[in-house]
Parts: C-alpha cells; sequence; structure tokens
C-alpha cells in the first residue's frame, strides 16, 4: 500500500474541486486532488453545456416552421438528426476538452485517480479493494463528489435498456423516435421542450400538478397555462408504470397507456454519497445521509472536513458550486482560521421558451420566512417589443419589502428571463430600493421596458410613491 501525507485532500475534481484547488493552493502547496472518475465537469460533460446545444438546434427548428407568422417562408422544414446529435456530441467534447486539458496540466503530484472512501475524518483510502490502494493522509479534506441522477429502481428493473437519463441523451448518434420523460423540473421540461421541437414524440409525466421550479401562484398557473399549449403534459400522473416489450417501453398512468421507444428519467438529482464511507467518521449527518455544514464557510460541524458543490444538495448549479469549492478550499487552506464569507444573491434560469428564473427570495422563500411583502406584475402578451418579436408569453412578479421599499426578489416566465434575471439579483445584492430600480434607464423598445411596468405596479402597492403611470401610445400597454 502507497501512503500519502498532504495537508488538503479534496475528493472530486468537478466545477467545486476545481475551484477548491486553487483556493486551497493559495495556502499550501502540499494539496491533492482524488478523481474516481472521468476528467471533466458535470456541466460540460452532461449538464448546462450539452443541454444549451440541444436547445439551440430545437430553437433554429422551432424559428424556421413559424417564420411564416412575419411573412417569411422557406422550403419545407427537415431536422437531420444525425447531423443534430452530431454537432451537440463536437461541442460538448470541445468543451469537455478545455476542462480535462486544465486539469491535466496540474503537477502529477497533485493528481490521483481512484475512488476515495474515509477511514477517519483525516485517513481516506484511494482505489478498489481488489487492487493497489494508496492511503492518504490529510490535515483537511474537501468532499466534492458531486450528484449523479436519481432513477426509481422500479423503473430500471421493468424499462432496461430503454431506461436512459440525461447523461445518455449527448451520446445519441440519431434523434429517437419517441421519449417518455417522467419528472417535472428544470431537465425535464428543458429536455422535453427540446426534444418535442426536434421532431421527437414526447410526453411529460409529472407526479404533481407543479411544472418546472417557480413557487408563485400565479406563475405555477401560468407556466402550466403556456407549456401545455405547446407539449403533451401529464399532470398528477403519482406513481407511473413502466412495462417493456419488444418495440420499447409502454407507460401506464391511471387509465392512461401510451408506447414510447425509450424513457427519460429526469426526477431529480442524488449526491454521490455511495461508497464513501462516512459511517466510518464522526461527522454529523443528517436524516438524508448529507453531512450538515455550514454555508458561509463550507465546515461540516466543527471538523476538520468540508464540502462543495452538489454533493452538498443545497443548489445544483455551476456558479454556486463554484463560489462553494472556493470557500470551501479557502478556509481548507487556512484552516483553523476558518472565515465567513458572503454568498451571492440567489439566480436559477430555465432555457426553456419561454425562459423562467428566479432572482433573490422566491415567493416561497418569502412567505416561509414570515416576511411582509408586496407584489407587482406585468404580463407580457401585450408588451410592445415581445409583441414585435412574437416572444409575447408569461408574465413577471415583483417582491419589495413592506415600509423599507427594498427590493427582494423576483420570478418570472417569458422573454430575455436570464437577462432581466440578473439584472433582477444584482440589485437585490446591492439593496437596491424599487424607486432606485425605477430611477435607472431604460431604452425603448425593449422587453425591460415590461419589468419597469411591474415595478411601478410594485411602487404603488408599497403606497411609496406615487408614481406616474406612463404608457407609449406607439406601443400599448406594458411597453
Amino acid at each position: 500500500m502507497n501512503n500519502l501525507q498532504v495537508d488538503v485532500a479534496i475528493i472530486g475534481a468537478g466545477t467545486a474541486g476545481m475551484s477548491a484547488y486553487r483556493a486551497a493552493l493559495a495556502h499550501t502547496p502540499n494539496v491533492l486532488v482524488i478523481e474516481g472518475g472521468p476528467y471533466g465537469t458535470t456541466c460540460a460533460r452532461v449538464g448546462c453545456m450539452p443541454s444549451k446545444l440541444l436547445i439551440a438546434a430545437a430553437d433554429a427548428a422551432h424559428t424556421a416552421a413559424h417564420a411564416g407568422a412575419f411573412g417569411v417562408h422557406a422550403a419545407p422544414l427537415r431536422i437531420d438528426g444525425r447531423a443534430v446529435m452530431q454537432r451537440v456530441r463536437d461541442e460538448r467534447d470541445r468543451f469537455v476538452g478545455f476542462v480535462t486539458e486544465t486539469v491535466e496540466h496540474w503537477p502529477q503530484a497533485h493528481r490521483l485517480r481512484g475512488q476515495a472512501r474515509f477511514v477517519d475524518e483525516h485517513t481516506v483510502l484511494v482505489g478498489q479493494p481488489s487492487s493497489a490502494q494508496t492511503q492518504v493522509q490529510a490535515e483537511r479534506i474537501v468532499i466534492a463528489t458531486g450528484s449523479r441522477p436519481h432513477v426509481n429502481p422500479a423503473w430500471r428493473s421493468t424499462a432496461g435498456e430503454c431506461l436512459i437519463v440525461n447523461d445518455d441523451v449527448f451520446s445519441w448518434a440519431d434523434l429517437p423516435e419517441s421519449v417518455a420523460v417522467l419528472g417535472a423540473g428544470v431537465i425535464a421540461l428543458e429536455l422535453a421542450q427540446a426534444l418535442h421541437r426536434l421532431g421527437v414524440r414526447v410526453c411529460l409525466y409529472a407526479r404533481s400538478a407543479r411544472l418546472g421550479p417557480l413557487t408563485d401562484p400565479v406563475l405555477k398557473a401560468k407556466t402550466l397555462e403556456v407549456f401545455g399549449r405547446e407539449l403533451r403534459l401529464h399532470m398528477n400522473a403519482g406513481e407511473v408504470q413502466l412495462q417493456r416489450d419488444a418495440a420499447g417501453v409502454r407507460v401506464l398512468a391511471g387509465a392512461d397507456v401510451q408506447h414510447f421507444a425509450l424513457v427519460l428519467a429526469a426526477s431529480g438529482r442524488t449526491p454521490n454519497l455511495q461508497g464513501l464511507g462516512l459511517e466510518h467518521t464522526k461527522l454529523p449527518l443528517g436524516a438524508d445521509g448529507v453531512p450538515r455544514f455550514d454555508r458561509r464557510t463550507g465546515q461540516i460541524g466543527a471538523s476538520t472536513v468540508f464540502i462543495a458543490g452538489d454533493v452538498n444538495d443545497e443548489l445544483a448549479l455551476l456558479h454556486e458550486a463554484a463560489d462553494e469549492g472556493r470557500i470551501a478550499g479557502d478556509n481548507a487552506g487556512r484552516y483553523p482560521d476558518v472565515r465567513v464569507r458572503p454568498r451571492r444573491a440567489p439566480l436559477a434560469v430555465v432555457f426553456s421558451d419561454p425562459q423562467l428564473m428566479i432572482a433573490g427570495q422566491s415567493h416561497a422563500a418569502l412567505q416561509a420566512a414570515g416576511t411582509a411583502f408586496e407584489v407587482g406584475e406585468a404580463s407580457f402578451e401585450d408588451q410592445g417589443r415581445s409583441r414585435v418579436i412574437l416572444k409575447n408569453q408569461g408574465a413577471v412578479r415583483v417582491y419589495a419589502e413592506r415600509g423599507s421599499g427594498r427590493f427582494l426578489g423576483a420570478e418570472m416566465i417569458g422573454p430575455a428571463a436570464e437577462h432581466i434575471g440578473h439584472l433582477l439579483a444584482w440589485s437585490v445584492q446591492r439593496g437596491d430600493t424599487v424607486q432606485q430600480m425605477l430611477d435607472s434607464p431604460f431604452y425603448h423598445p425593449v422587453i425591460e421596458e415590461g419589468l419597469r411596468t411591474a415595478l411601478r405596479h410594485l411602487q404603488r402597492a408599497l403606497r411609496m410613491g406615487p408614481v406616474p403611470v406612463e404608457r407609449c401610445l406607439d406601443c400599448g400597454p406594458g411597453a
């Protein structure tokens, strides 16, 4: 057995692990990163980037199919599934290459391949029990092992090889004829719509009546209305049953029975903690087995072990994983001088069409905290620029603290939500008031004018105006 002694050991070389490595190096050169799988982050390999490549192809197909509304007529639409997936794979591999090249340029002494298992809070064994192992003694350890798709074991046993997860989609050589999507979260919604727009027969099955991450009751209903006009949705399906046959899988949801070539399990992700040997430590664990940690420091309890990224089962977003890795790696490197680091304002985006976003505090979070707040809203159905580009769907709801007028957050389904979400998250982080936001410039004609309409509505609800209601006579309401 080989033996290594290091100041900081980082388990996992994904987004959080890479960020932790750079931060820990600022304090000590004696850092080791342990990786049991292929190099390349979840984002680059099976997440953010390949999914956006597929969505980009779907958006191109949708734009071409609906160009007639502008008086623009092209030849009959033809989707080359093999060409679509070739570009997805090629560009995905390019993004992964950037990541793997970065890691492989680290000093060899800073890298160790193999599965890691805790012996105690300062010791991990790396490798398989049946082969040569390395024992790593570390003064501090960062857990950054990421997550994997959650799959109901019953689905796997009945659907067999016809059951896939989002990781599998981006290795396709061609588009399938049909896919049943089991789930109603971000991954399920994005992939269901993209595949539908690329000519795949799709039905999305949701256990409840909620589609997507929005929590505002008005926007939850709007989300179902908007996507229900395009996608086949089977809401409140409960636990669906799968039956494998020679041609694919039969999906049973109550009395409804449909047949599909493939079933995509998109019902969330699970932290990669299995086999990590946390039971051999004294680390405090929650009922779900996830270590209890301080999100401002990354520290697990009062131990010398830190955690970062998707494995902490908090916010499975790349920018959050990078921040958490930086915080955990910095504190592991400087231990025992553990420092509290401020976190960014929350921001989440769904790249569907129309897009969804939550910036700052969600409606549900404000209610749960007992915050006294007011709501402003605006529709994009008659908003000037949105109508010009035929993206006039959805609405935005904005929230501010009663009494102070401080802007707290927003939820939205509508055009350019990815960009508007950034503006609003920045306002939350700065502590802007609604009046300060209204005092900022709004160009014309832009989609952001719809946001201004919502902010004016919010200002009136706060009774901190009066704010004059302006209307562009050339563009109609909500311009």
